[in-house]
């Protein structure tokens, strides 16, 4: 059996060492059965997503009025930036120093030496994905109630409902939308599917499909989700994602790709080329229930057989990647060099994705696009095994690995063709949408 030591990062203002003594009871204000009764949340209701006439991509109904709230502006970020105004977090991550890395990848590196302080040890496997949830560790019905943002659920009907004060119904195990009190960027939050039914940190069809209608409700391509799986840097054994404003293209949402196939649901499965870690990328399909349905089977298929993945949900959960790795294994065998230990940089789902959240000023000062991909490349499988993973996939989802007619060709993000392979790492994100801001380098 791996084990490898940790310290993971405290994501609530009650995470604490799972063996302190809780005899003398609770007065935390939390989740438990100790506080609950007459616990009330906000609770936003999003509106039922269509299927396009062509298939293509998902609509709203025309019918459709206008939200009560702005989910994004108003409730997520509005409501971040209250508990922020009560002194909820543990640093102020609004002053971390931020900076693009010069290169073509275009690599965003922070500062952020307060995220490593004021941490727990504790033993984590790293050898085994699936593991039961465990209610005497830290787990989110431990956290206080001030931490909740709101309650979210996807809605039946063609218009947003938003009831500013509803009880958290025990019988109903709510999903909610809480602050992480270790932020690595600006609206920091976690969504946690149905928190009370204590579910561990595994996907299953029905809490993908959710955080995709939160990607969807938020309707902005630099409102992002990011899942990991236990042995790929997920912290706590309770189900959550996790999910950040960051106004600029990540580099993996400009990597070029390679469509491998389509499924008979019309979800278009690409693989990255030339990126440090060998990702896959879904999109499209006739609806957003089957975009999810497809990557959920890719994940639980991931699972079951004990490999370690992250997630990325772009352009407004249009755009999904999912990436096998293979980081804290070879960390727990010894094969990653002693200078890339040093850095206390864990390659999960935001650092895969370009973000690079860096704990050392000399790691800061000395960035550089070479230093990021080296790191990277160390979480990725080997061209074999990529393919050996791809196999089991595309087994689990109903397809063969026939690629298409376009094989060998480059999709850029922007929609276009290049047959020459030249990199366009420049472009917006697909749909146009993330062209109102331009980072320049």
């Amino acid at each position: 059996m791996l084990k490898i030591k940790r310290v993971p990062t405290v994501v609530s203002n009650y995470q604490k060492d799972e063996a302190s003594d809780e005899s003398v009871g609770c007065g935390r204000n939390c989740l438990g059965a100790c506080c609950l009764n007459g616990a009330r949340l906000p609770l936003y209701s999003c509106k039922k997503l269509e299927k396009s006439g062509t298939g293509e991509k998902l609509v709203i109904s025309h019918e459709a009025r206008e939200p009560p709230v702005a989910f994004l502006e108003s409730l997520v970020l509005g409501e971040w930036e209250d508990r922020f105004q009560r002194g909820l977090f543990r640093y102020d991550v609004t002053a971390c120093e931020t900076k693009v890395i010069p290169g073509k990848y275009g690599f965003v590196a922070q500062l952020n030496e307060g995220r490593h302080l004021k941490k727990r040890p504790t033993e984590f496997r790293v050898d085994k994905v699936l593991q039961s949830f465990d209610g005497n560790k830290f787990n989110f019905t431990k956290v206080g109630q001030e931490e909740l943002l709101f309650q979210f659920e996807a809605g039946e009907d063609c218009d947003v409902q938003f009831f500013p004060c509803m009880p958290l119904d025990a019988e109903n195990s709510p999903s909610v939308v809480a602050i992480n009190v270790s932020p690595i960027e600006y609206g920091h939050v976690l969504l946690i599917p149905r928190v009370l039914d204590c579910l561990p940190q595994r996907i299953d069809h029905k809490s993908l499909l959710l955080a995709l209608h939160m990607a969807a409700e938020a309707a902005n391509p630099y409102f992002r989700l990011g899942y990991n799986s236990l042995g790929a840097f997920a912290t706590i054994n309770h189900l959550h994602f996790q999910a950040y404003y960051l106004a600029m293209p990540f580099p993996l949402e400009k990597a070029p790709s390679k469509k491998m196939i389509t499924t008979v649901s019309g979800v278009k499965i690409s693989e990255l080329v030339n990126y440090p870690v060998r990702s896959l990328l879904f999109e499209g399909g006739n609806s957003m229930q089957d975009l999810s349905d497809t990557v959920s089977d890719a994940c639980v298929c991931l699972q079951e057989n004990n490999i370690p993945f992250n997630i990325l949900i772009s352009d407004s959960g249009r755009q999904i990647f999912l990436m096998p790795q293979c980081y804290a294994e070879k960390q727990a065998l010894g094969e990653v060099s002693p200078e890339l230990l040093e850095t206390q940089v864990n390659p999960a789902v935001w650092e895969i994705s370009g973000h690079m959240v860096l704990k050392r000023k000399e790691d800061y000062e000395g960035a550089s696009e070479e230093n990021a991909w080296r790191l990277l490349a160390e979480a990725s499988l080997s061209e074999e095994r990529f393919k050996e993973v791809n196999a089991l996939i595309f087994e689990a989802i109903g397809c063969s690995n026939q690629e298409e007619e376009l094989e060998g060709i480059l999709v850029q993000p922007s929609g276009s063709v290049n047959q020459t392979g030249n990199r366009t790492l420049g472009g917006p994100i697909a749909n146009g949408a993330a062209s109102e801001c331009l980072v320049l380098q």
